[in-house]
């Protein structure tokens, strides 16, 4: 008589313990029900080995670690150079909804870029009420100096990076603009270039669109930008030097582009001309992506302890003679505070409802915003207007009642320098965590080109909060990264 066969054991799934809350999540509509997008992606999952998908893990971790893929974090006493943290599941986008982003981005842009001119020049939003002259004079970011400067085809903003959350219901909104100098495309690159080595067949089959030409479409971007009377414009891209946080991002992009790295010190002004120093002598330069802050540019004109700068640079950008990307000044619309005004800012310049809507956000500069807030300190996220990185930033549930005591104070002395937003269930997407599949919160940065047209590469940096529980994404704040794939149909 034959013996039963053993019954063959399930395989535990790696989305046992899966947890949804009210927060949107971007795989699955419900409990084991995956969204369209990432069915392919689900199925996958499912039949791989947990020892298949560790090792998937260590051979992108392995890829980062060649690539020497690194950020700096500053006043941590264990070390300051890292390897990007970058999770091995990608965040998938349908096109539809890539759509939407990119028309709303693009509106956005457009009418920040003439809110730049309008400031620096006729200021006729200030004297027609739409915001209070106060708040942009107040802006420490705003740069008296840059009143009545001609800047090329009125494109202030050139290279930005807008940070868009998605809401309980689905709708993305945007959290703020990083219009100075924004960072982490090179992240978007290098990642997207890594899950094509570890998922080749899912890549394909999931029909993803390229972001690869981003490089090139910047070099364009910032061609369009020099003086017509130069046929060949020499582009170079200003770092403050190996020490900087971003330097990998500097030395990438300028491989990419094939373009010069320089620093301050390489750079020489005569005649309100800046040239390069080469081996073969002076070079003209005429258009300098520059990844160094405002201050720091021009010892003569800005901090005079600067060395990150040219001294003279300043001048040669007023007259004309070079292009700086972005321009000086452009923080003002950078500024938190003024992110509030963004959509009067698009209905005045564009006569149009913003396609993408704003977070809630209160002025600490308004007596009764700031009673409220300060009365409910535990409810609201409390921002400092010019900080970025996650710095400067009380995350009221998630603290103590003596961090709310010192924001109330800070808040007191210096209302100017605060908002205050609802505490938002930011999205959350599946993330690879030791052998299974967890949920963590995540946000969005696509990177935006404005110069002759306005082009944005589908996709952009997922950042992922990647402690449990965690809203903070940043990189500075032990956040990480994911590949974002935006179908094509």
């Amino acid at each position: 008589m034959a013996t039963p066969a053993e019954p063959v054991p399930m395989r535990p799934s790696p989305f046992d313990g899966y947890e949804l809350d009210v927060a949107y999540d971007e795989m699955f509509r419900s409990k084991d029900k995956p969204r369209g997008a990432y069915k392919h992606l689900y199925t996958q999952l499912l039949s791989m080995e947990p020892e298949e998908l560790r090792r998937s893990k260590q051979q992108a971790d392995l890829s980062f670690f060649n690539q020497g893929i690194t950020f700096t974090v500053y006043g941590r006493k264990e070390g300051t150079e890292r390897i990007f943290p970058h999770d091995l599941l990608p965040r998938i986008i349908t096109s539809a909804e890539w759509k939407t982003i990119e028309r709303g981005l693009t509106q956005r842009i457009t009418a920040l870029n003439l809110f730049l001119r309008d400031v620096y020049h006729e200021r006729k939003i200030l004297r027609d009420g739409v915001i209070p002259g106060e708040i942009i004079y107040t802006c420490k970011q705003f740069r008296r100096q840059m009143r009545g400067v001609k800047v090329p085809r009125d494109v202030y903003v050139s290279i930005s990076g807008s940070d868009l959350i998605r809401l309980p219901n689905g709708q993305f909104v945007v959290l703020e603009d990083n219009l100075r100098v924004p960072s982490g495309v090179s992240y978007m690159l290098t990642g997207r270039k890594v899950m094509k080595q570890i998922f080749p067949m899912l890549y394909r089959k999931s029909g993803v669109q390229p972001i690869e030409h981003y490089s090139q479409v910047l070099l364009s971007t910032l061609r369009s930008l020099a003086t017509e009377t130069r046929s060949t414009p020499t582009v170079v891209l200003l770092s403050p030097g190996v020490y900087n946080s971003a330097y990998f991002e500097h030395a990438y992009l300028a491989r990419q582009m094939g373009i010069e790295l320089v620093e301050g010190r390489d750079l020489v002004v005569h005649d309100n001309i800046v040239f390069m120093r080469t081996i073969a002598g002076l070079q003209r330069v005429d258009v300098i992506y520059r990844r160094v802050d405002d201050d720091f540019l021009d010892p003569l004109a800005f901090r005079p302890d600067s060395s990150l700068g040219a001294a003279g640079l300043f001048n040669a950008y007023r007259a004309g003679n070079v292009v700086l990307s972005n321009a000086l000044g452009t923080g003002v619309a950078d500024d938190k505070a003024i992110y509030a005004y963004v959509p009067k800012i698009i209905k005045y310049y564009l006569g149009e409802e913003p396609i993408l809507n704003n977070v809630e956000t209160l002025l600490m500069t308004d007596d009764k915003e700031r009673a409220h807030v300060l009365a409910n300190m535990d409810k609201y996220v409390v921002k400092a207007v010019g900080e970025s990185g996650g710095y400067g930033m009380l995350i009221g549930p998630h603290s103590s009642l003596q961090q709310q005591q010192d924001f109330r104070e800070r808040i007191e002395a210096d209302p100017r320098n605060y908002i205050a937003q609802p505490t938002l269930a930011l999205s959350t997407a599946p993330c690879f965590v030791g052998d299974h599949v967890e949920p963590r919160h995540v946000d969005l940065r696509p990177y935006i080109l404005f110069g002759e047209k306005c082009t944005i590469v589908p996709g952009g940096l997922t950042r992922v909060a990647l402690r449990k529980g965690s809203l903070v994404v940043n990189s500075s704040q032990g956040g990480g990264s994911k590949d974002t794939w935006v179908l094509q149909n």
